[in-house]
């Protein structure tokens, strides 16, 4: 039975941070993208599959249904997983679609108008943080602001003072 060593919110997806810190900081053997439109669009799939085998490591390019359909069938075979998704709400989806995750890295999710800075690297609305607790409280995922190992983690906690000011 496989698992998700490391799922992670990253509208990058796969870029040199994940293929040379995270694949190995997590003991990785897979690399899964859950995303639609780059499993819809056969040059997009194309890089991020090549990008990803140059590491060695399995690469899948899923759509996000299959991500939970793959484990539901087959528990991800014998991988140890890195899960990508570009947004909270797809990483949701799958986590309440039976993926067990414990522990949830957000390190990708650049600014814009109407979402508030955690870290330099990602920003969130009050709508998603709110997402973020209710997979912590309802599913106990470990839920952590990080763009690279080196840095600082930053709570779910902590990033909720940051977003709603307090």
């Amino acid at each position: 039975m496989g698992k998700v060593v490391l799922a992670r919110v990253d509208a990058r997806l796969i870029h040199g941070q994940v293929m040379t810190n995270l694949s190995k900081s997590a003991g990785a053997t897979a690399i899964f993208v859950a995303d639609n439109p780059s499993a819809n669009d056969d040059f997009t799939k194309n890089i991020i599959l090549g990008a990803g085998t140059r590491t060695g490591l399995k690469v899948r390019v899923l759509k996000e249904d299959g991500a939970v359909r793959y484990w539901n069938d087959r528990q991800y075979d014998n991988f140890n997983v890195i899960l990508l998704t570009k947004s909270i709400e797809v990483m949701a989806s799958i986590i309440e679609g039976g993926v067990p995750i414990k522990e949830l890295n957000l390190g990708g999710i650049p600014y814009k108008p109407g979402l508030t800075s955690v870290i330099k690297a990602v920003s969130i609305n009050e709508e998603q943080l709110c997402i973020l607790e209710r997979l912590h409280e309802k599913y106990g995922v470990e839920i952590y602001f990080q763009d690279v190992p080196s840095s600082t983690k930053v709570s779910l906690k902590d990033a909720a003072k940051i977003v709603r000011g307090s």
